[in-house]
């Protein structure tokens, strides 16, 4: 009995170690304001140039059209240095990952790279990077790394030190305080064509990113959204509500309003592994946007970070026509640019007593913007299933760089799902609404009008 208490007292002692971590010294977190960007990218540029420095980014208004806030022509005198093809894969096997690669196998005739000189484009404004210096030292994990205290308005921890950190800065990555746009999600069938699953209006708010926010005054909910169904018909006037919070305990919040059952119910299998009804089950809820939900699922390896080619700064993809944006299988490689730059990889596996269809899944975020550029799942014997491509955009507006759209390719169907595609649509950044918008009861009181 003594051996077992002794036991129980130390995983005890051990768990209550990890509930309640700081990322980084005073010392450490210093190098922001020297050889690390603001928001924790390496500053200076690789060893032989290809990717550059870090100078600041881009602030300023770029001319030309936009779509909404979004300029729509970048870096247009540009062409391709070159072009990753199935022939020459091989030759840049250590710059793809096995999505990339498995996409160039599968569609040799079809799909390609097309990759440009690199730029190194994030900026944040300045009270973000003010922000991230602040959380660096005061930003804790705790629940085993699920829930977060003490972090508000920027980076929890530019300078991570496990995976988990790494996918909490995605979580908690730079964006406006309120946007409002219109998106479809189109699922791409074996045989080529194209179906429209919905398109839809939506309202995102983030409360982390609040000008007067403080991490006393902060919920903890950093995501909050509301969208309705527009198209097609048979599902216009559906709507539903998430917020999200930092708090493993109260995770994700959802509510659905159906019109043909003309009431508002919770939705709480809106999560994980459930298929997203909104693409017609084409993908996974939390493959919306690279990764959408609670990270309480998977367990979190940081591998390192390692020089990878990547979608980015594909403001003119955005701004392309939907039906010359996507192809038969795969997005139109003559609008999708890809840039060479450094990336975090995180390795995810089920945790124990936990499920998830996909068991096994790699993500490559950008050092300098956070974001998830590509993600690679596997089935439960190892073998490539699923991979996905995040499409980033500049708004200098912000200024910052965000994405939305996320394409999800189903290797072993042959099917992808193209989820929040901004073609021939609209994105604003508006003042931010009353958190009741946010609600159930919000939605039903619109609906019995």
């Amino acid at each position: 009995m003594n051996k077992i208490t002794f036991i129980a007292a130390t995983l005890a002692a051990l768990l209550a170690g990890h509930t309640a971590q700081a990322a980084v010294s005073a010392e450490e977190a210093a190098r922001l304001k020297s050889t690390l960007t603001p928001l924790g990218g390496e500053k200076a540029a690789n060893k032989d140039g290809s990717i550059p420095a870090w100078t600041g980014g881009i602030t300023k208004p770029l001319p030309g059209k936009k779509l909404g806030v979004i300029p729509t022509q970048i870096f247009t005198d540009e062409k391709p240095l070159y072009q990753v093809t199935a022939k020459n894969a091989a030759q840049y096997a250590e710059l793809l990952s096995d999505g990339a690669k498995a996409l160039l196998a599968k569609y040799p005739d079809s799909f390609r790279l097309d990759v440009y000189t690199t730029h190194r484009t994030a900026a944040a404004p300045q009270e973000v990077y003010d922000n991230a210096f602040k959380n660096a030292t005061r930003c804790k994990t705790k629940d085993g790394g699920y829930s977060l205290e003490g972090c508000i308005g920027g980076t929890p921890f530019p300078i991570p030190k496990d995976g988990v950190e790494v996918m909490w800065n995605f979580l908690m990555r730079l964006e406006a305080e309120s946007i409002e746009y219109r998106f479809k999600n189109i699922v791409g069938n074996a045989d080529g064509s194209k179906t429209l699953a919905t398109r839809n209006e939506i309202a995102f708010q983030y409360p982390q990113y609040y000008k007067d926010a403080t991490p006393e005054s902060w919920s903890g909910e950093y995501a909050m959204f509301r969208f309705n169904t527009l198209e097609p018909p048979f599902k216009a006037g559906e709507s539903l509500v998430i917020r999200d919070s930092i708090d493993m305990k109260q995770s994700r919040q959802a509510w659905q309003y159906l019109v043909g059952q003309r009431r508002v119910r919770r939705a709480p299998t809106v999560s994980y592994d459930t298929p997203d009804f909104v693409a017609s089950g084409a993908n996974y809820f939390d493959e919306v946007q690279g990764f959408f939900g609670a990270l309480d699922r998977f367990q979190w390896k940081l591998i390192g970070k390692k020089e990878m080619l990547i979608p980015y700064n594909n403001n003119g993809f955005v701004g392309a026509k939907l039906d010359d944006a996507i192809g038969k299988h795969h997005l139109n490689p003559d609008l999708v640019r890809w840039e060479k730059h450094r990336v975090w990889v995180v390795e995810a596996t089920v945790a124990a007593g936990k499920r998830h269809a996909v068991p096994k899944r790699r993500y490559y975020l950008d050092e300098d913007t956070w974001l998830i550029s590509q993600v690679d799942g596997y089935d439960a014997e190892g073998k490539l299933w699923r991979t996905s491509q995040v499409t980033p955009f500049v708004v200098p507006s912000l200024p910052g760089t965000i994405m939305k759209t996320a394409t999800v390719f189903n290797l072993q169907a042959g099917t992808m799902s193209v989820i929040q595609a901004l073609n021939d649509e609209d994105f604003k950044i508006v003042p931010r609404k009353k958190e009741t918008y946010f609600t159930g009861d919000a939605v039903a009181a619109e609906a019995a009008r």
